[in-house]
This record gives structure tokens, sequence and C-alpha cells, in this order.
């Protein structure tokens, strides 16, 4: 195995809640109130839709795509959810710093140097180069056991989505007895409206049990679907070994070509970032006074 090559599982899709647009000669990421499935062919019009996305779409009632059938190939959630504060190189694309809240891997002049991680909230180096939480799920759409090992990615900056992600496997995991990766499971899109949002309405994802089902039937469910597995000769210890082996044999997870896409639909350099950063920092400022009212002693600290 090639020291420095990050072995990740098979890509044969995307998964997403937005779209790339072209506005005043510029290409900006316009958010979605639904998923959109595509390949992983891109041609002047945008991607091209997955042939399951217009399968899935036509058994929804609005034709909107909020639901989506999935398993998971892995019993480990950090194998199917690879999470992380992410910095990048607005220019080549390559990552600089990635790190877990700890500890951190940073691109320095004199090579790749390990140092600690406080989180992007409260690292000065984080905050000039827009330091984000970025995550990407990996999911297979439909029966899983009728297919190879083919996965469809997720990728997301939203601390909703991650949060939510994250929890729901630890906890389908823990109920399941280890299970995770035979629970028939749901991707669904969720809308929620925040103080930071400005009350307009936000989306993230979360993760389910199948449509109908209740937690007891999708318990029942993978301890037969397991059984059938294990009598096939699957073996799915091996198969989470491997794939841990894999993400920890390269010092980043992200290829060339993988790169610009996040930079162009997670970290646009736009006129309306300014205008968004400029929103964040009135809304800090109405947030910090509120807090004075409600606290005088920690007004008068400030």
């Amino acid at each position: 195995m090639i020291k420095g090559l990050s072995i990740t599982p098979p890509v044969i899709g995307r998964i997403s809640i937005g779209r790339i647009i072209e506005r005043d000669g510029k290409r900006l990421p316009s958010k979605d109130d639904q998923f959109t499935l595509t390949s992983q062919v891109q041609t002047q019009d945008g991607w091209v839709l997955h042939p399951l996305d217009e399968q899935l779409r036509s058994q929804q009632e609005t034709n909107k795509l909020r639901v989506i059938p999935v398993r998971l190939p892995f019993s480990c959630a950090d194998l199917n959810l690879r999470a992380e504060y992410s910095m990048f190189d607005r220019k080549t694309g390559r990552p600089v710093c990635v790190g877990d809240g700890i500890s951190c891997q940073r691109s320095t002049a004199e090579g790749i140097q390990q140092l600690n991680c406080p989180g992007s909230a409260y690292c000065e180096y984080g905050r000039s180069g827009n330091c984000k939480l970025y995550g990407r799920l990996t999911v297979q759409v439909g029966d899983s056991d009728d297919q190879d090992f083919g996965c469809f990615i997720l990728r997301t900056t939203s601390f909703n989505t991650i949060r939510s992600l994250y929890a729901r496997m630890l906890y389908y995991n823990a109920v399941s007895g280890g299970l995770l990766h035979c629970m028939p499971l749901q991707l669904k899109l969720r809308g929620k409206s925040t103080t930071m949002s400005y009350r307009s309405a936000i989306y993230y994802v979360d993760l389910e049990l199948a449509e109908g089902m209740t937690l007891k039937e999708a318990i029942t469910q993978a301890n037969v679907t397991q059984t059938e597995r294990v009598a096939s000769g699957i073996d799915q210890c091996a198969l989470d070994n491997v794939a841990s082996m894999g993400f920890a044999n390269g010092l980043f997870e992200f290829s060339e070509e993988e790169a610009p896409e996040i930079i162009e639909e997670f970290y646009p350099t736009t006129s309306e970032s300014h205008s968004d950063g400029a929103k964040s920092e009135i809304h800090s400022q109405k947030v910090h006074k509120l807090r004075s009212r409600l606290d005088p002693n920690n007004s008068a600290s400030h």
C-alpha cells in the first residue's frame, strides 16, 4: 500500500442539498430544500443526475426528494462519518490544516507538522483562513446486499447535520448490539429556524429508521440480516479493520480532484461572502447587547 495515500470507500455518486449556479459570471452555491443524487460526471450545466434520483423522486408525494433509504457500509460510526476541522488553500484547493479539536496536521514550509487544535472558533490561524467543520458521510442507497462496495457521499459543513448523524449512529449501534451496518435506515431532510438563521428556515440531514418501522422491528430485521450475512461468509469485522487502515494510511483524506469541488461548494469567495460576514458581525453585536441586558455583571466585566 502506497504510504501517504488515503484509501477511502469507492464513490459512485453524490448526495447534495444544494447546487452551483452562475450569477454575474461567478459560480455560487445555492441552498435547496430537497436532496439531489448525482453521478460523478459534471458538465457545463452542472452535475449529471444519477438514475436513482428520478427513481426515488417518483416515490415521493410532492416529487421533492426529502427521504432516501440507505444502509451504512460499516459498523463503526467513525468510519461512516468522517468529520474534522478543515482549512483549504483557496488557490490550489489543497488541504492546509486538518484537526479534530485536540491535535491537527498542518502543512508548513518545513513539511507536515502535528500541532495542538483548539477548534475553529478558538484558533487564530484557522480564523484567518476560514477553517470550517467539514464532514463526509458514506452510505449505500437502496438494498446494499445487492451491491458491491459502491457508496454515495454526502459532504457537509453543517454543524446540525454532523451532530445529528453522529448521535443517531452511536445510538443505533448501541441498542442493536453493534449491528449498525445491518439497520434499515433512511436519510431525512429536516428544517429548523434559529436566531443565527434570522428565523428563516435552514435545512439539515438526519438519520432515522426506515419508513414505517419501529425500533424493535428494525433491530429484529438487523439480526436477521446479520445472520444471513454471516451464513454467506461476509466478514464485517475484517471490512471495518481494512477501512480503518485505509483511512489512516494518508495524511489527508482529500484527493487533488476532490478539493476544487469542496472549495467551489463550501468556500465561495464572492461579495456575498463579505455580506454574510457583515451579517454575522451584526448578529454577534446583537447577542452581546442582549447578554449585557440579561447579565449586568457580565456587561461590567467587558
